[in-house]
This record gives C-alpha cells, sequence and structure tokens, in this order.
C-alpha cells in the first residue's frame, strides 16, 4: 500500500488530536512506564548492537540502524515523528525504512503518519484489525498509517546478520501483541505485553486475556533464544531475559489470586490488597500502584474475564 505523504509535510488537525487523546486515555497511567521529564522524547539510548532506543511520549521506541536504512518498532504518541527522527539522526543519516507496531495501542502507533510513502509498516495480522478501527485511522489522508503487510505467528524482515524476527504468541495486553528479536544485536523489544516489571495492562476491548497472558509469556521466554536485552514497552531502563521469565511468573500469581477471590466472592481491591500482602519477597519491586483500574489494578480486568467466562 502506498502512502503519498512526504516527510515532514503532515499536519495534524485537531481532530486527529482529539481522536488520539481519546485513545491515549487507554493507556497505562503516569508512573508505569518510561519517559523524558516532562513527557516528552528522550535522548536516543545504546541496546545493543545496531540496536537504539528512544523514551518517552508514549511507549518505548526502538531504532535498529541496518546497511540500507533503520527500521523503527514503535512511533509514540501522535506529533512525535519529527522528535523521533531528530534523535535518529543523531546516529545516522540514513532513511527510515521500515516501521514495525507492536500493537494498536495510539502511544505505539501514533506517529506513523508522519513517515513518508518509502516506510512499509508491519504488524500481527489481528493489530492490524484493530488499528483498522481506531478513530484516528478513519479519515482517509491518515490510513497511510494502517499497516502494509502482516504475518500470523512469526515473521522475518531483511536477511542474514540484519533479520529481524517477529514472533506472536498468543494473546496477552491485546490480541496481537509483536515481540521483535534484533538477532545479530541480540536485543528484544517486547511491546506492552511486556511493559514493565509490574501488573499487566490487560486490554480486554482489543483481545487481551488475563487468562491466557501468563501462557503467552511462558511461551515467549522459552521460545525467544540468544538475546541479553529487553526493551520492554514503558520501563525506564533495559531489562534482562530473566525479567521476563519472572514477568510470566508474577501474572501466573495475580492469575491465580485473582480465581481465588472470585470464588471467595471478594473485590477486585480486596484481591490486590491480599496480593500485595503475600507476594514473594523477589516481587516487592514490581510496580502495583493505582492507576489503570483504580485501587483494583488489573485485578478489574481479570475479575471481569474471569466472570465473563467462567474458567
Amino acid at each position: 500500500m502506498k502512502r503519498a505523504i512526504v516527510l515532514g509535510s503532515i499536519v495534524v488537525t485537531c481532530a486527529l488530536a482529539a481522536a488520539w487523546t481519546t485513545v491515549t486515555a487507554q493507556q497505562p497511567a503516569a508512573g508505569r512506564g518510561g519517559g523524558a521529564p516532562g513527557g516528552g522524547v528522550g535522548m536516543i539510548q545504546k541496546a545493543g548492537g545496531n540496536v537504539y532506543w528512544i523514551p518517552g511520549a508514549g511507549g518505548n521506541t526502538a531504532a535498529y540502524v541496518t546497511s540500507k536504512g533503520v527500521v523503527l518498532v514503535d512511533t509514540k504518541l501522535a506529533n512525535n515523528g519529527q522528535a523521533i527522527l531528530d534523535q535518529v539522526r543523531t546516529v545516522t543519516d540514513k532513511p527510515i525504512t521500515h516501521i514495525i507496531n507492536t500493537h494498536t495501542h495510539g502511544d505505539h502507533n501514533g506517529s506513523n503518519v508522519f513517515f513518508p510513502v518509502s516506510v512499509e509498516i508491519v504488524a500481527h495480522e489481528n493489530t492490524a484489525k484493530n488499528m483498522q478501527k481506531m478513530e484516528a485511522f478513519q479519515q482517509a489522508a491518515n490510513k497511510h498509517g494502517l499497516p502494509d503487510r502482516t504475518y500470523k505467528d512469526r515473521l522475518t524482515l531483511l536477511q542474514g546478520d540484519e533479520a529481524i524476527d517477529l514472533f506472536y504468541f498468543g494473546r496477552a495486553h491485546t490480541d496481537g501483541d509483536t515481540f521483535v528479536l534484533f538477532r545479530s544485536s541480540r536485543v528484544l523489544h517486547t511491546g506492552d505485553a511486556f511493559a514493565n516489571r509490574g501488573q499487566p495492562n490487560i486490554d480486554l476491548n482489543n483481545g487481551g486475556s488475563g487468562i491466557e497472558y501468563p501462557d503467552t509469556l511462558v511461551k515467549a521466554a522459552s521460545t525467544i533464544k540468544n538475546y541479553d536485552t529487553i526493551i520492554a514497552g514503558h520501563n525506564n531502563g533495559l531489562l534482562k531475559p530473566e525479567d521476563l521469565a519472572n514477568q510470566a511468573e508474577f501474572t501466573r500469581l495475580m492469575l491465580n489470586k485473582a480465581r481465588e477471590a472470585v470464588k471467595a466472592g471478594k473485590t477486585p481491591e480486596e484481591a490486590m490488597k491480599e496480593f500485595q500482602s503475600t507476594l514473594p519477597a523477589k516481587f516487592a519491586d514490581y510496580n502495583l500502584a493505582p492507576g489503570r483500574g483504580g485501587p483494583g489494578g488489573a485485578f478489574v480486568a481479570l475479575f471481569q474475564e474471569l466472570k465473563q467466562t467462567g474458567k
């Protein structure tokens, strides 16, 4: 799908900004993610090999410098395309060739529309469907920000030492979460399937599942090999492979507590309080601060799904 736009020529209208405001109101609350002071785009930093990461203004962006250009993973909130490009330009003058969107949310695909016709946008097939429903992409002038290429279970972009592997392991944050492995640089971008070390964000409206979440993370942790560093969706710093395995265990504990609490007729808030008091020491620094779902946190979505499915 050709996207007939010129880099930097897009003027985002008030209507589009309002649309993204609606979308981003559904994103993680402040304190759950990394970012620059004041919420702007942060300074580009080395992650490993030829992979860099850019925090702030939404989800963490990865920038992979190849022989022919730069592959971006996620483009943050709307109106940040130039800021992303400015950071990339501090390490390379090569053109942006691809964008990989890890999932459907506007804080990860909001600046897709900034980039030129030559850029190929890639996402999981479910994410493509979810993005087509987003208000921001309903305008004909913005449809160039939708994925050009999709995949079902696994896709390899580029070749040889520059190969990038995209994996889908099942429902978690949404029903289209992509894990991105930069082989030669030994860096993994997890999107919001693993946003940070803490309670998961379960977007039931976009196919997410707290019931399937632990299994999805276990599959990712056991399948993806040969990497040293993780760029998580919203974490303030880089993480390690063991952090992904620990997050899988953590989400399993939350699910088990939710099932126990639902059976006992308790509220999400009561479940959260009990969960915090019985959490193993290894998870003492995990983020359980009130945010989405209020004091009940992720237990609100877990309770809803458990009651709806009877599982």
